[in-house]
Formats: structure tokens, sequence, C-alpha cells
């Protein structure tokens, strides 16, 4: 289990060195948050303030969320994947929401299905999983899978919530297409 977990490590190393574009990662600045900018292959470590090497078991899993998220959400969505799965925590509903986000976004939506499936085991009342996981239920055109989503979302949060608001603005969208 061990061995198997450092050359998924060294693999991740591996494919970030050949990634040419820098790493940018949010602070943990609380409401005046900054920005770093990392060299490639390095993310922002909450902890020591600066750009270090992702390696296993060397960031804590709150840095390493940070880290993928925010390549996540910059679209660079085979970074993401290499950084969260540096995560020491495999169970954590964040790093599984996120290595689902950037998968189904870089086009294997099934993979992606089976992380969101899996932090919703952990955390059914994650209603942001529920929202992407409704998103990658129209991206195979399963409306009644991301309809249910939303119901299940609102009965946890109700209509004023942002996933309610963002999922039912994506089956609308899917319905008029």
């Amino acid at each position: 289990m061990h061995k198997r977990m450092l050359i998924q490590a060294a693999t991740a190393l591996l494919a970030l060195q050949f990634l040419a574009v820098p790493v940018y990662a949010a602070g943990s600045g609380g409401s005046d948050e900054t920005v770093t900018q990392c060299k490639k292959g390095q993310v922002w470590d909450k902890k020591k303030k600066k750009c270090v090497a992702p390696q296993e078991g060397m960031l804590d899993d709150d840095s390493i969320y940070d880290a993928g998220h925010a390549l996540a959400m910059a679209g660079r969505y085979d970074e993401a994947i290499a950084v969260l799965s540096l995560a020491a925590n495999k169970q954590d509903p964040r790093i599984l929401n996120y290595l689902g986000y950037s998968h189904r976004h870089s086009g294997r939506v099934t993979v992606g299905l089976g992380y969101y499936e899996e932090a919703l085991r952990i955390d059914p009342n994650y209603t942001l999983v529920r929202e992407y996981l409704g998103e990658a239920h129209l991206q195979i055109g399963d409306l009644a899978g991301a309809q249910q989503q939303l119901m299940e979302i609102e009965k946890r949060t109700g209509k004023g919530s942002r996933e309610y608001g963002m999922l039912a603005e994506q089956i609308d969208h899917f319905m008029r297409s």
C-alpha cells in the first residue's frame, strides 16, 4: 500500500514538472486574501507561507486542497488531480469533490461521477458536490439524475442557496437546448 502511494506521488510530481505554466494558489490572508505566484511544479504552503514542491506527507491536506481547488478553478485539471492525489486523507469529501470536478472537466465524466458518489457517501449534505454531480448528469444527458440532485439540494438548503440556483440554471439551459 505504501509503495503504491509513493509511486502515485512520484508520478504526480513528474507530471507537474512538465507543465510550464506558473501555479497561482490562494494564500490564507482571511478577508485580505493574497495570491502568491509559484514556479512550475510548486504549490503554496500556508504554514510556511511560501511556494514548495508538493510531496506526499510534506503539505497538510488543507494546503493540498487549497492548491488543488485553485488549479481546478483555473482550468488546470490535470495539475489539480496530481496535487489533490497527494492528500493523506483520501476520504476527505472536499478532495474527492475536486478530484471529481477535475476529472469531469477533463472529459472523464464517469470517473468524476465515482468521486462525487464517494464524497456523498461520506457527507450526504455536501451540496456543492450535489451541484457538480447534477452538472455531470447533464453532461451525459441524464436530466432525471440532475433533477434528483436539485431536489436533494432543495431539501438541505432550500431554493435560495447558491448551489440550488446554479444547478437550476444549468438544468434550465439544458432543457432549452
